[in-house]
């Protein structure tokens, strides 16, 4: 087996999904097959229980799966020694997010950090929260953005962002001009919201449980798994809805949606950047936490500046 197909295999037993696993590694799907099939016919084994189109790993794809994660590590290790034995920091750099404020962020802290190591090549790879953690803790993923914090003994963590929950609602919706309403308005209205296990989702269900509000009392006439078209379902009039004040800012801006103060409702959702206590770094991922750490004040105002400039004065 070589490190080609190694890549491949590992890829497609993290997304148990050949197509997600194709457009991470920039491949065709026919070749992530033909590359796991070349496998499982040179060693006479089956590493994928097929049913349909969905896969889950065999008891073999099982057994080798950490083995393949530490060689592919040491690959990684090897290399970034290889490039940097210049005293350069170089090489590639990939960051877990699973929350839609970290793709908004993650962008400007990463285009700073290029700024200053131009032969860094970076990656985002959105996932879910729960595989971001696994990742973290096979070590897998070098770093992760999470908005929840986990507490493990393997991982830490740095605060990375605060970002306010915001209530949004259609232009010619009968709060835009006032901009405030009770929390006991909300069960009236036509209520489109996030899947559960979002962080915003969970941000959101906790406030209103102090007020008395309930899950099964709001009027939810939408569920969607991302916050983007939920913002797009509020300027098209469908209903109102909580989002993150980054993905607001585009529509409030151009005046496509407005933003509704709720009296004695604030909401933070709190995002962090974590890793592996134990991993041993390239000089990419080591460097680009000192840098976080360092300038993470400064580049998150500048960001959240940016965003706020376009938005329209009160």
């Amino acid at each position: 087996m070589n490190v080609p197909e190694l890549r491949v295999f590992v890829a497609a037993a993290e997304e148990l999904n050949f197509s997600r696993a194709a457009a991470r590694l920039h491949l065709s799907q026919s070749a992530v097959s033909q590359n796991i099939q070349s496998i499982e016919k040179s060693y006479g084994v089956e590493l994928f229980l097929r049913h349909g189109r969905t896969v889950q790993l065999s008891e073999v794809g099982q057994a080798i799966l950490p083995m393949a994660h530490e060689i592919l590590n040491s690959i990684r290790l090897l290399e970034d020694s290889l490039i940097n034995v210049n005293g350069e920091v170089a090489g590639e750099l990939t960051i877990g997010c699973s929350t839609t404020s970290g793709k908004y962020i993650l962008p400007n802290l990463l285009a700073a950090f290029r700024r200053e190591y131009s032969l860094v090549r970076s990656r985002v790879a959105i996932s879910s929260r729960s595989s971001i953690v696994e990742r973290l803790l096979d070590q897998s993923l070098a770093l992760g953005v999470m908005s929840r914090r986990v507490e493990h003994r393997d991982l830490e963590y740095m605060p990375l962002l605060e970002d306010k929950v915001i209530l949004i609602v259609p232009v010619h919706h009968p709060w835009a001009n006032y901009g405030r309403a009770m929390p006991a308005d909300l069960l009236d209205q036509p209520f489109i919201r996030r899947e559960d296990t979002s962080g915003t989702s969970e941000t959101v269900l906790n406030a209103l449980k102090q007020h008395g509000i309930m899950p099964d009392m709001l009027n939810v006439v939408m569920e969607l798994g991302n916050a983007e078209a939920i913002e797009m379902s509020v300027e098209e009039g469908i209903g109102i809805a909580f989002v993150s004040e980054l993905v607001a800012a585009r529509g409030l801006a151009l005046g496509r949606i407005k933003r509704v103060e709720i009296e004695g409702l604030e909401m933070v959702q709190r995002i962090y950047l974590y890793r592996h206590v134990a991993s041993v770094f390239t000089r990419a991922e080591a460097r680009f936490w000192e840098f976080v750490q360092e300038n993470r004040a400064q580049i998150l105002s500048a960001a959240i500046g940016n965003l706020a400039g376009i938005m329209p004065v009160a």
